[in-house]
């Protein structure tokens, strides 16, 4: 499991706690000012330091770390708490049954009220309606909850340094012939910290703006 980490050393705890205990547990800790290292690692984590901040450098960094000795599967998860890893079991079940390459979480009928901002749904919606129209495949979500076969996330030659990173990977799994499932799952609101998304205005902005650019690089 991949957990990429800014500054999350308050949500942590109840994170991993969470987490099933047979799970081998990697936090990029990417650039932070907190305690999210130290914390990680006092909880049981593998800690990766990767400096360059973006959410795609951290899950590059992360996967550069497993290389060493790959998993079969790579679940990717945020650290901010909102969703539930107690329910992994059922985002892997569909590769358990040789049913999919790819899985992502489906936040838009579970989501916990307020736990989506107005611009995260609008930017999902936007999102998934674009690679429709460039792929032909339409996405239900973005969601970050996911679970992919390390060949096939290796076939996909990952690149991108920032939250783009789940647009091309969304993108890429249709271009490359991945069997995609999404799966109904839980999202909570996070009880600790500001996202990093929907936390402001700019940020949000930010994210979209590399979304959009993902959207138009990967096509």
């Amino acid at each position: 499991m991949l957990i990429p980490a800014l500054n999350e050393s308050e949500s942590l705890p109840a994170l991993f706690a969470e987490i099933p205990g047979q799970h081998r547990v990697i936090l990029i800790d990417n650039g932070s000012v907190d305690d999210t290292a130290s914390v990680a690692r006092s909880l049981g984590a593998e800690v990766v330091l990767e400096p360059r901040r973006g959410y795609g450098n951290a899950v590059l960094a992360g996967m550069d770390h497993l290389r060493r000795d790959p998993p079969d599967v790579v679940v990717v998860l945020d650290a901010d708490g909102a969703d539930p890893p107690a329910l992994m079991d059922r985002l892997l079940l569909p590769l358990v049954e040789d049913r999919a390459d790819f899985v992502l979480s489906d936040r838009t009928d579970l989501a916990e009220p307020g736990s989506l901002s107005r611009t995260q749904r609008y930017g999902n919606r936007l999102a998934t309606r674009l690679i429709a129209a460039t792929t032909g495949h339409r996405y239900r979500d973005m969601g970050p909850f996911r679970a992919i076969r390390w060949s096939a996330l290796r076939s996909l030659q990952m690149s991108d340094p920032t939250w783009g990173w789940n647009v091309e990977m969304q993108m890429k799994a249709v271009k490359y012939g991945l069997r995609i499932v999404e799966i109904p799952l839980p999202y909570r609101r996070r009880t600790r910290g500001r996202s990093k998304i929907s936390g402001s205005l700019s940020g949000a902005l930010r994210a979209g703006y590399r979304i959009l650019q993902a959207v138009n690089r990967y096509r």
